[in-house]
């Protein structure tokens, strides 16, 4: 049947469906409008201008739309925003401005007055000793309560004071470290600045104040002395301070008391105390706190009993029980006490042996 519009006979063979076919696939959206060139005026402005029923409309400005402006804008900012953070790198600033010094150490030997007292037993030496209240190992190196800083967090201090902790628990404690046979413990922990000073101070040991091996950590002479007892007693303190807005210092002073016998003796030879008073300065810039490492600015140590004569420079070469140093020396020095020592020599003051 045929519809409204069409030819009674219907549509002739051949021809299309008429006019509205021809269109059916076009659509006459707003932007379709919009783009056209010419318009139709309305009716009341061509009765009003006498007019001509269209006009042409001018071109349309091509550009860029919003999106494609807003993508170009925020690619543009990040490539700027990494050109200069590459340029102005808080890390790269800091580094450049990283000065670290060596490491200053003095290492002062303190001879006994008299006979180096000793017994079988190390506990019954530690009893008699003024370390009898001391704690065993690392509880004897306890941290404190810390706080933030102007320039510092509370973690951050935490992290300087334990990575301290960390060092002279390497470098006081450790068996291996203690008995010469190990020193890569303690290089792991010392800031890559410090490097070539720390290995040289192992490969030419000099009494210069810069490169004895005993200022970098305790070890004794495998050849003379062994541990008689593993259980070595530290007392001392711990002390964070920020010295400026890029620097924490952290301070110990701890003395440590060890029990030692000659090197292959039998399970019952006499034992005699070797105490070292070991005053460390540490150094943590923003590198050191990210990397767990530390420099070291001052090592000043005291131990005995030692005789003046040894060199204590790479091992430490302790008198053991029933020995005795040469006559005559400089004044007593008790390394129990918090006054310094001046004497590169010291004498031991009997205050500080065992009462046996």
């Amino acid at each position: 049947m045929a519809g409204p519009g069409d030819p009674p006979e219907g549509t002739p063979e051949g021809t299309s469906g008429g006019g509205e076919d021809e269109y059916r696939s076009v659509v006459f959206d707003e932007s379709f409008v919009r783009a056209a060139r010419i318009q139709e005026y309305s009716a009341q402005e061509r009765l009003t201008d006498h007019a001509p029923a269209v006009r042409r409309r001018p071109p349309l400005r091509r550009g860029l739309s919003r999106q494609a402006l807003i993508l170009v804008l925020l690619v543009a900012v990040a490539f700027g925003t990494a050109v200069y953070m590459g340029l102005r790198s808080p890390y790269q600033n800091q580094a450049a401005r990283r000065s670290v010094e060596p490491l200053r150490m003095t290492v002062i030997p303190l001879s006994p007055q008299g006979v180096v007292p000793g017994a079988a037993a190390p506990e019954t030496l530690f009893a008699h000793s003024p370390a009898a209240q001391f704690r065993v190992g690392a509880e004897g190196i306890p941290l404190p309560a810390s706080r933030r800083t102007a320039h510092f967090s509370d973690s951050q201090v935490v992290t300087a004071l334990t990575t301290a902790k960390d060092y002279i628990v390497h470098s006081s404690l450790y068996p291996e470290v203690l008995t010469g046979q190990q020193v890569r413990p303690v290089r792991a922990l010392v800031d890559s600045d410090q490097l070539d000073q720390f290995d040289e101070s192992f490969s030419r040991p000099t009494a210069d104040g810069r490169h004895a091996p005993t200022g970098w950590l305790i070890r004794f002479d495998p050849a003379r002395v062994e541990l008689a007892d593993s259980k070595i007693r530290v007392q001392g303190t711990l002390q964070a301070v920020e010295t400026d807005s890029s620097t924490l210092e952290v301070t110990a002073d701890h003395t440590f008391v060890y029990a030692l016998r000659p090197t292959g003796a039998e399970t019952g030879a006499a034992a005699s105390l070797f105490t070292v008073r070991r005053e460390l300065h540490f150094r943590f810039d923003r590198v050191d706190l990210r990397t767990h490492q530390v420099q070291l600015s001052v090592s000043y140590v005291q131990a005995g009993p030692l005789s003046c004569a040894e060199d204590s420079t790479n091992h430490l070469r302790p008198l053991l029980a029933g020995q005795t140093a040469k006559a005559g020396g400089p004044a007593g020095t008790d390394p129990y006490a918090t006054d310094d020592a001046t004497a590169l020599c010291g004498a031991l003051a009997t205050s500080a042996q065992p009462k046996i």
